[in-house]
């Protein structure tokens, strides 16, 4: 065989093999990328819904600009109900049937518990969970699971630190949903008050999703005396727990987790003059803060909502959520080149250095390491007006 002949047969094989290189991983072919995810359409939790909704909005969007490393993004978005035995049907329905290359923003800490063994057995990337459970950033025994918000037990101890600042003496009470996300927050106060936490903490009361109202809980805890309360719930009970403090006529220091605390999905329904002077941590900018009016980074999301999604509502705090989470995947996406194998993805998602946002608040980047897998680590307390919510203080950064 001449040297031209051999060349010329080496030539055609190896594109095949480059081609089915390319198509080794689940998910991913010469033009496509598929990504899954499941998120709470229906449900206790289906304010969540529009963070997915949202998300496919950016999809659509990066797809019109091109899609990444020359291929265009299916994504695949089940409704689970916030239901984790649900979770565990779509999520396995999409890593063996459809073949998606990995799974992505997968809402909820209860459905998250669910799944994070199935998928990390799989070396399947659960990549930027919508859950701030502080055993998402377990790289040493979960290396394929990685979360994207700030720690909820981070949050807890920001909030501690700050009540015991406006009141040394302060009677804490909590309400906290019974599972891994309402869990972290008396794990949080616990790390700040250490052999103080019987004493200060003097009262906790949990509640389930599928409760009715959390209103005997709210009753309890005004009974206890607390005059600063922390509550880790989901917004449908986030607003529930708003309005029954004012009918009550209660006025503690009161602390609501980040995630509930969206002005369409939480505040208005409770009353927004119910919530005046209820305090959060935010990590991201407020739709309905005037503040950024003019702001360079949400004219770039109002301008994304304008196009993709017109009829959403502005006020709601899961679209920026959503718009966040997204293009930060698309960031992690570009480093990958044309390299989509599940273990590029996952090193590139641990790669992530001073990564700015346009939504992310000033100060706030998203960093990464082969060690670190909690992307955001910084926020900064915020108060609601009575309009909006107003920032202050200093970017603050917790323990965990």
């Amino acid at each position: 065989m001449s040297r031209r002949v051999f060349l010329a047969g080496l030539a055609a094989t190896c594109l095949p093999l480059r081609v089915r290189a390319a198509e080794a991983t689940p998910g991913v072919t010469a033009s496509e990328l598929k990504i899954g995810n499941t998120a709470a359409y229906s449900g206790p939790a289906s304010a969540y819904g529009i963070i997915a909704r949202t998300e496919a909005a950016v999809f659509k969007m990066i797809n019109d600009q091109g899609g990444v490393g020359g291929r265009k993004i299916v994504y695949e978005s089940l409704d689970d109900g916030y239901s984790p035995p649900k979770t565990v049907d779509q999520v396995r329905r999409l890593v063996e049937q459809d073949q998606v290359a990995f799974i992505f923003a997968t809402v909820g800490t209860p459905t998250n518990t669910a799944i994070y063994r199935y998928t990390n057995a799989k070396g399947v990337p659960l990549l930027f969970l919508g859950s701030g459970a502080n055993k998402w950033g377990d790289p040493r025994h979960s290396p394929w699971v990685m979360g994207w918000q700030p720690s909820y037990r981070t949050e807890a101890q920001i909030y501690t630190r700050y009540a015991l600042a406006q009141k040394p003496e302060a009677k804490i009470g909590i309400l906290y949903q019974n599972d891994d996300f309402g869990k972290d927050y008396p794990a949080g106060v616990r790390d700040v008050l250490g052999a103080d936490f019987d004493k200060r903490v003097v009262k906790v009361v949990s509640y389930e999703t599928t409760d009715a109202t959390i209103d005997s809980q709210a009753v309890a805890l005004q009974s206890s005396g607390a005059d600063v309360l922390i509550t880790a719930a989901t917004p449908k009970f986030a607003a529930q727990m708003i309005r029954k403090i004012a009918d009550l006529g209660w006025k503690p220091l009161h602390f609501m987790t980040n995630v509930s605390i969206s002005v369409g999905s939480v505040i208005t329904p409770a009353g927004p003059d119910n919530a005046t002077g209820m305090i959060s941590a935010a990590y991201l900018k407020d739709p309905t803060d005037p503040s950024w009016k003019d702001d360079a980074g949400m004219n770039q999301w109002r301008a994304f909502m304008a196009k993709y999604m017109p009829d959403a509502d502005l006020t709601d705090g899961g679209t920026v959520f959503g718009y966040g989470v997204t293009m930060c995947l698309w960031q992690v996406l570009k480093q990958c080149g044309s390299d989509f194998s599940r273990a590029n993805i996952m090193k590139q998602a641990a790669s992530l250095h001073d990564v700015e946002l346009a939504v992310l608040l000033p100060g706030i980047t998203v960093n990464t390491s082969a060690e670190n897998f909690h992307p955001i680590r910084q926020m900064q307390l915020t108060r609601w007006t009575g309009k909006h919510f107003e920032r202050f203080g200093q970017v603050l950064e917790g323990t965990t």
